[in-house]
């Protein structure tokens, strides 16, 4: 590991402990996690299900692993900012196969991960605890060789999964939160999480910080969640399902009216989507005759 990786790694996790929530929109490519990153976000962190939408795939670990790696390190290399990949469940059979992942993206230089517990592909319930849990340890474990602080921010489903609710919902969640916080655990992630009472509960009771996703319609605000305890706020694939939204609105101005106003009213110029990326030499044989 080098110093920059050092250097933000460590950042990152100051970023959880500021006296403001961090605040990821979450990028797919390249071109996205410099415009976040240029928009004044002081990390980036990738979206699965917006990734895999990039490259032709449902979400749900339908992306190719060699896929998930190339655009990994295409949005590693084009910003100067620490970023996280959404691993969804780790990939691969057991926890050898997601300390492998780890290592890998440790070695282009990510500086966290996020990973799920999920549903059982094969049961469609939540998956148990313990899988998620061993897989865990075995990033903290890999991690620690390398010599890398790195941020694993656990997520369970248990608000997106069925048959769960109330109490019973509340109980589950927090167990498996604890387990994973056991397991190596830097912070905790609970999307589908919205009630503001139960919020505040579970950001009190965790020993890390609590991640809220927000890439939904009337979700709350930062200073509504900062009151709650909830220190890192997630835009999830939100960000992306928002920008196709725009696209189709564009185009159907275009082939239904006739129009470009809404596609030129706001659009960045050639100039300043070239300034988004550092300028390289082509190598010789990728130049035009």
């Amino acid at each position: 590991m080098n110093h920059v990786q050092t250097a933000r790694a460590q950042a990152f996790h100051q970023l959880h402990a500021g006296t403001e929530p961090l605040v990821l929109p979450n990028a797919w490519d390249a071109a996205s996690a410099r415009i976040i990153e240029k928009s004044g976000a002081k990390a980036v962190a990738t979206s699965s299900a917006a990734m895999a939408w990039a490259l032709g795939r449902p979400d749900g670990e339908q992306l190719p692993l060699d896929d998930l790696l190339t655009a990994s390190r295409r949005i590693i290399e084009a910003v100067d900012v620490p970023v996280s990949i959404d691993i969804e469940r780790g990939y691969g059979d057991d926890a050898e196969d997601t300390g492998g992942l780890a290592g890998a993206l440790i070695e282009l230089g990510a500086v966290g991960i996020n990973i799920e517990d999920g549903k059982d592909p094969a049961t469609g319930q939540l998956a148990h605890p313990r899988i998620l849990a061993e897989r865990i340890a075995c990033i903290r474990a890999v991690a620690e060789h390398r010599g890398v602080s790195l941020f694993i921010n656990a997520r369970t489903d248990t608000y997106l999964t069925a048959g769960l609710s109330g109490e019973a919902r509340f109980k589950e969640t927090l167990e498996r939160a604890l387990a994973y916080v056991e397991a190596g655990a830097d912070g905790i992630f609970i999307p589908g999480l919205a009630d503001a009472a139960e919020i505040e509960r579970l950001a009190a009771a965790l020993p890390v910080p609590l991640n809220i996703y927000v890439g939904y319609p009337g979700a709350p605000d930062v200073a509504t969640l900062r009151s709650l305890g909830v220190r890192r706020i997630s835009l999830g694939c939100g960000t992306m399902q928002a920008v196709l939204a725009h696209l189709a609105r564009i185009t159907e101005e275009a082939l239904v009216q006739g129009r470009f106003d809404l596609m030129g009213s706001n659009m960045l110029s050639v100039g300043e989507a070239n300034g988004l990326f550092a300028s390289a030499p082509v190598p010789p044989m990728q130049r035009r005759a």
